[in-house]
């Protein structure tokens, strides 16, 4: 079949996207994933599929979204038609499910987030009225639609009357180097400090101004952030501010290889998502998998999603609410309890065999198969 997926992103950092589409052409599949071209934006790597970047005048808010959803829609119209065209989350939707009715395909929805529940959106009604209008109309006349967490499922399926699949974020396991990881975290009284990372965009509602904070408090420690984002510059002036700026590194955007190489070096994980909308509270972020590929217990929010994770595997350490006193006393806690640790980086070696993308795919293949 010939597949097409849509993102408004750079195709160079989504790791989800890059394993969807890997997946689906080794199987046959002649897969096209369309994503946008940005003035920073590094040569595309090598891949199985087809990869194109469109160009845009505007590089966020709604003018880049009407632009880009024009030059989307016109794109897919001029292709040769695909079989079924996937539109990655609501802002891709409808250029995709318009094209597939006008040639008479299939559509799919692939819905990474709540879109109109994240904290962008959740605090201005105006815009959260207008993405709830798209999905009202084109959700329910979509074809096949998944999402990354049983929570989101359930919730999508109960609003907008179809079934949703499930397809988490999971790392492919011969990217699991756990092996090769510290057996025990970095001590405080180290001479090489222990690192506490966190991988994603640099957004609200990620609690990064919490951690950034927490370095005043922590000793011989060093915050690394994998990422950028909306927040980018406050958070580097945040570190500034607060006199933490050199215990508070900016790695910017890595590549998925360099991100795995990163990952192992930290001795924690962070994910700590702020209860600001549906979409944060049931979350999947493919960060928590992939510190457990890579070993390093990390600490996450108290959110369903995360507790069932939890109660599957021991790998987590929990917190129920977002302070930095809080956040001190979990990263303290773990680097000083040498057994807690151990324990649960031993967890994460048996998790890892478990939540990987090599048993994750069989519902992806299982939904472009029927």
């Amino acid at each position: 079949m010939k597949l097409v997926f849509t993102v408004t992103n750079d195709l160079c950092y989504d790791q989800r996207m890059q394993r969807i589409c890997s997946t689906l052409s080794a199987e046959g599949h002649e897969v096209t994933l369309v994503g946008r071209l940005r003035k920073t934006s590094p040569l595309l790597p090598a891949a199985d599929y087809r990869q194109i970047r469109l160009v845009c005048w505007f590089d966020q808010g709604k003018l880049f979204y009407l632009e880009y959803n024009f030059r989307l829609f016109w794109w897919l119209l001029f292709q040769k038609s695909f079989d079924i065209y996937t539109g990655i989350d609501l802002d891709t939707i409808m250029p995709c499910l318009g094209v597939a009715r006008l040639k008479g395909k299939k559509c799919y929805y692939d819905a990474h987030e709540y879109f109109s529940e994240v904290p962008e959106v959740v605090d201005r009604p105006l815009t959260k009225w207008v993405w709830e209008l798209i999905a009202r109309i084109c959700i329910p006349r979509v074809d096949g639609a998944y999402t990354i967490g049983p929570a989101l499922a359930q919730i999508f399926q109960k609003r907008y009357g179809i079934p949703f699949q499930v397809v988490r974020n999971m790392p492919l396991q011969q990217a699991n180097i756990s092996n090769t990881a510290p057996s025990t975290p970095q001590p405080l009284n180290s001479s090489t400090s222990p690192i506490v990372l966190y991988q994603g965009v640099l957004n609200a509602g990620r609690g990064l101004e919490t951690a950034i904070a927490a370095m005043q408090k922590i000793e011989g420690v060093v915050l690394w952030l994998a990422g950028e984002g909306d927040l980018s510059q406050e958070l580097r002036q945040l570190a500034k501010d607060l006199q933490v700026e050199n215990k508070v590194c900016f790695l910017g955007y890595l590549t998925p290889k360099e991100l795995r190489s990163v990952t192992l070096q930290a001795s924690i994980g962070l994910n700590l998502l702020e209860n600001r909308g549906l979409s944060y509270y049931y979350s999947v972020a493919n960060k928590a998998f992939d510190y457990v590929q890579a070993g390093v217990p990390s600490i996450q929010m108290n959110f369903p999603e995360y507790l069932a994770l939890q109660e599957e595997h021991r790998v987590f350490y929990l917190l129920n609410c977002l302070e930095v006193e809080v956040l001190v006393q979990a990263v303290e806690h773990l680097l000083g309890d040498n057994d807690l640790y151990l324990a649960l980086q031993g967890n994460c070696k048996i998790a890892a065999m478990q939540w990987c993308w090599e048993l994750e795919k069989r519902a992806l293949k299982s939904m472009y198969e029927r």
